[in-house]
């Protein structure tokens, strides 16, 4: 009988260093117009995240639950990238250089850490500032040690590790300076040379876990006749960046939508990626929450795969949340519909997405 191997997945840290947290209010205050301001206001503080700087312990928990397992990826964002220019930022380099120190001296060479958006820059998603930086891709290859594309064999498991801001660069462009564009679209094409040959070097029996923190790249990976050829081989697309699976259930009924090009910098990238979000089906997408997850369901937690070796039957997805501590700043939903069911769950199709067969389901 082949082995069972552990795979444990963490996403969207958002870990904070003291720098950082000295900036509270860094996204409203750079808002111009007082009735957009309180609006923002009012979606953090009951819908995403009240404090963003206050989920550092949990890990801590994640770490101290983690026992032994045999492989563990980080699907992205380990820092609050509250400059929003990434890791070209002291402050939120430290975030991240905290974040991944604690992760390598827990878990060693089985460590393997995707690149998020926020390592790159993103735009604020109101006030327009910030964005991609290839100061901030410099530092997180090098001083980060973060590796743009990696792979990992687990038996007749291939994992594979994407940056997913690079993939997805014909979104973002007009977010990077002007200046730097054509060295960053010359690093796209050298990242899809790369997963290219990944794809194209797979073996018939083989079957691929793909970590990919953004699902607004997977449009630009099925667009490469190479990968798209191999697209039955992929078992599972782990993605981050949403937060929550209300957000990930919503972007599917979403999907499809027109783009809209006249709201700003943020609605026209966030559009153009549900107008072509149908294509997630295709790569079998299951969203790992943000550790923290959101503030309206306190759904966050980790995820947890068991793969059988041989890739004799399908790997098991679980999740397993983890409490936030009280504050001042918290508080609790009591006797909610929404409140969340705080076991662990097993998830039989990524919150109710039903996948294109595979002819590997589970009986």
């Amino acid at each position: 009988m082949a082995r069972q191997q552990t795979i444990l997945i963490l996403s969207d840290i958002h870990y904070a260093s003291e720098a950082e947290k000295q900036r509270r209010g860094h996204e409203t205050r750079i808002i111009a117009n007082p009735l957009l301001r309180r609006a923002v206001k009012a979606y953090r503080h009951y819908v995403w995240l009240r404090d963003p700087f206050a989920h550092n312990h949990l890990l801590d928990e994640f770490l101290a639950r983690a026992d032994s397992p045999d492989v563990v990826v980080t699907n992205g964002d380990y820092s609050c990238d509250t400059e929003f220019i990434g890791v070209c930022d002291d402050a939120a380099f430290e975030s991240a250089r905290q974040c991944l120190a604690k992760l390598r001296d827990r878990f060693g060479p089985k460590l393997r850490s995707v690149i998020g958006d926020h390592e790159l820059g993103k735009m604020s998603l109101f006030g327009g500032k910030g964005g991609f930086r290839l100061a901030s891709w410099r530092r997180a290859t090098t001083e980060l040690a973060l590796q743009p594309f990696w792979r990992s064999a687990v038996g007749n498991y291939v994992l594979l590790g994407v940056t997913s801001s690079l993939l997805a660069f014909p979104v973002y462009e007009p977010e990077a300076l002007p200046g730097e564009r054509k060295e960053w679209a010359a690093l796209r094409r050298e990242h899809l040379t790369e997963i290219r040959r990944a794809f194209a070097n797979l073996r018939p029996e083989q079957r691929v876990l793909l970590f990919c923190h953004d699902p607004t790249a997977l449009p630009f990976l099925r667009q490469d006749e190479t990968v798209r050829s191999k697209l039955n081989q992929v078992e599972q697309t782990i993605i981050g960046h949403l937060h929550s699976n209300w957000y990930f259930r919503n972007s599917q009924m979403l999907a499809g939508m027109p783009a809209i090009r006249f709201l700003g910098n943020s609605i026209r990238r966030m559009s153009r990626a549900l107008n072509e979000a149908r294509c997630w089906r295709e790569f079998r997408t299951r969203l790992c929450p943000a550790i923290a997850g959101i503030e309206l369901l306190k759904d966050g937690g980790y995820c947890e795969l068991r793969v059988d070796e041989a890739a004799s039957q399908p790997a098991e997805f679980q999740f397993h949340p983890l409490r936030r501590r009280k504050s001042g700043h918290a508080v609790r939903l009591r006797d909610s519909k929404l409140a969340p069911d705080t076991r662990d769950t097993r998830l039989g199709n990524a919150g109710g997405i039903d996948f294109p067969p595979s002819g590997r389901e589970k009986t």
